[in-house]
């Protein structure tokens, strides 16, 4: 199984296969606009700006779970962080990460790599790396910042398939 075997919600409630994606390396994202690490939308943006166009993609997918930190529409979000932070990357409708509700993409993530011995989701803005071939090759935690994991970034991009 790989990152190519699931469908998620746009914005708007549409069906999107994430086989888009092929032959691309992803950064796959949790975020909050109420969040201590919510500034770091300004480094995913510049990555995002920096490598785009050697195949490199950003997926956000708003969460709620940990302490109502991403509150309104996923309207309200995308105004948010496209105004106050001027971020261009994909933004997915709002999801939960844990539970009995996490979405099917989460689950797989965390199955696929765990942080410590838990597989669970500390807190927004937990990143996931994902290799062109759709697989997870490094997680990172809410506190490592999106400048942090420029090397890894690098590295998958200019793997060969």
């Amino acid at each position: 199984m790989t990152i190519y075997d699931f469908k998620v919600k746009t914005q708007k409630g549409e069906d999107f296969d994430l086989s888009n994606y092929k032959e691309k390396v992803l950064l796959v994202v949790n975020t909050a606009t109420g969040c201590g690490f919510t500034p770091q939308y300004e480094g995913l943006e510049e990555l995002y700006k920096k490598y785009k166009e050697k195949g490199f993609e950003i997926l956000d997918f708003p969460c709620n779970q940990f302490l109502n930190q991403a509150p309104g529409t996923d309207e309200e979000i995308n105004s948010f962080c496209t105004l106050r932070y001027n971020t261009t990357f994909p933004r997915f409708k709002k999801i939960k990460v844990n539970g009995k509700e996490a979405e099917p993409l989460y689950k797989w993530l965390q199955k696929e790599k765990k942080s410590g011995l838990s597989s669970r989701i500390k807190w927004n803005f937990t990143k996931f790396l994902i290799n062109k071939n759709g697989e997870v090759v490094s997680r990172f935690g809410p506190t490592v910042k999106p400048s942090d994991i420029e090397e890894s970034i690098l590295k998958e991009l200019n793997n060969a398939r």
